[in-house]
């Protein structure tokens, strides 16, 4: 069996027609009237995916997302965090200490699952409130000071 290297360098060495025979092969479709040099990538992206596996299902709805941002506006604009699963969040309100799994699909608090931290921090004080602001994820803005300086 081939190394990903090898499996890699071969696809680099190929002639365009190579190419569109080769993604005939792996895509089980004609090939799109892409570059060889997109048509490279693309199949250089499938033989990793074949050895590593394809990416995960939070990362997959953030390309999603981010993809209907720029369908709607044009742009990126802002930052989110990403949280991994594993990841533990903690909040301490009115005397109590809350902790947060980050899973794969949602949050796990208190033995049940939540899709999202603003439900969970509206769970926790009755109201609504900003998760990521209530979990400290999402800095306020820094007061400006009285003589201008930041």
């Amino acid at each position: 069996m081939e190394t990903l290297e090898q499996e890699l360098a071969a696809l680099a060495a190929m002639s365009s027609a190579q190419l569109r025979t080769e993604w005939q092969r792996v895509m089980r479709t004609e090939p799109p009237a892409f570059s060889p040099d997109l048509i490279h990538r693309a199949l250089a992206y499938r033989v990793q995916e074949r050895r590593h596996g394809s990416l995960s299902p939070g990362v997959r709805r953030e390309i999603d997302r981010l993809r209907r941002q720029v369908e709607k506006t044009g742009t990126l604009s802002g930052s989110r965090i990403t949280l991994m699963p594993g990841t533990r969040l903690s909040r301490d309100w009115h005397g109590r200490t809350h902790h947060i799994l980050v899973m794969e699909e949602g949050f796990l608090f208190e033995e049940r699952r939540y899709s999202s931290l603003s439900q969970i921090a509206s769970a926790i004080t009755g109201t609504h409130w900003s998760g990521p602001r209530f979990f400290g994820l999402h800095a306020r803005g820094r007061p400006e000071m009285p003589n201008g300086e930041q």
